[in-house]
């Protein structure tokens, strides 16, 4: 099984703004709309593990559902999506093992980990294989920062880093183990 992180930073290592929002990240102009590796990436990957939050937002935008993996939502708190959504998502809970084992069961292997506290919480358990990071140059001042405190250092290689648009720096890293 591999936990993969594919987000996106500010310069000062925040994931949303002081708002929780992300307008920033079309600050650079993509004429030729480019996906940076995106389509790459999701072929990779067997389903998406996100947290209440990060679903929340996802469902905020002004489009349709954007994911064609099965979407598997961390929370406390929410007990049941929204119809426009069943089918789509699952609410999933317990201690990351758990959730891990469960997942695994339903025959996936490879997993989009997405949203701020959760990348937080399987670093915490040490439980994420890559990142692929790319950073927006702009500097937010606060937000949402995507690393937090960890019990122990972690460490990770660099496998590849690649400029977009002049402006932006995509790395992927690797767990060191």
């Amino acid at each position: 099984m591999s936990n993969i992180v594919n987000i996106a930073t500010s310069l000062d290592g925040y994931i949303s703004d002081k708002d929780d929002g992300l307008d920033w990240l079309d600050l650079i102009p993509n004429p030729d709309r480019l996906d940076f590796g995106w389509a790459d990436f999701m072929n990779r990957i067997d389903a998406m593990v996100m947290g209440r939050k990060t679903f929340e937002k996802v469902c905020s935008f002004d489009c349709d559902w954007p994911y064609t993996k099965p979407v598997f939502v961390l929370s406390r708190s929410l007990e049941l999506l929204p119809e426009e959504y069943k089918g789509k998502a699952e609410i999933i809970e317990g201690p990351l093992s758990e959730v891990l084992q469960t997942i695994k069961a339903k025959g996936y292997e490879h997993l989009y980990i997405d949203g701020g506290v959760t990348v937080q919480s399987f670093l915490k358990e040490d439980l994420i294989d890559e990142m692929i990071i790319t950073v927006i140059p702009v500097l937010l001042g606060g937000g949402t920062p995507l690393f937090a405190e960890l019990p122990e250092q972690i460490e990770f290689e660099c496998m590849e880093s690649q400029v977009f648009l002049n402006s932006l720096v995509q790395t992927q890293y690797r767990r060191k183990k």
